[in-house]
């Protein structure tokens, strides 16, 4: 079956705010998606991230073998935040988006939906 990947983006101005009854509820709806599409065979991989503040972008000047430059914080302003993903394993485009519109994030964010590379081996 194919694979997408679920990538989860909320709002940048929100990012890290609430308070933990706010907090409990998001993680309570999260808990309960991962429940479900887990029983459902659907979640094959994920992660949350750290917020934005802690990403570190990296740029090697000169191609292959040149310096490494890094900078803090995330490659450009955006107003919104990528903050984890979800790796679907779902028979179509059809089914993951089904299943992406259950991810929290969708209700307040976006999800968005993209299928992975296969390599031949």
């Amino acid at each position: 079956m194919p694979k997408y990947a679920a990538l989860i983006y909320t709002p940048a101005a929100t990012e890290g705010q609430g308070t933990p009854e706010e907090w409990a509820q998001v993680m309570a709806d999260y808990n309960e998606f991962g429940e479900k599409a887990g029983a459902a065979g659907v979640i094959a991989g994920g992660e949350a991230l750290e917020p934005t503040a802690t990403a570190t972008t990296v740029h090697v000047t000169g191609g292959k073998g040149g310096e490494i430059m890094t900078t803090d914080g995330p490659f450009a302003e955006v107003k919104e935040v990528l903050g984890g993903f979800y790796v679907l394993d779902c028979a179509d485009l059809d089914d993951a988006i089904k299943w992406a519109s259950q991810i929290p994030a969708a209700w307040h964010g976006k999800v968005e939906v993209r299928p992975l590379m296969v390599f031949d081996e």
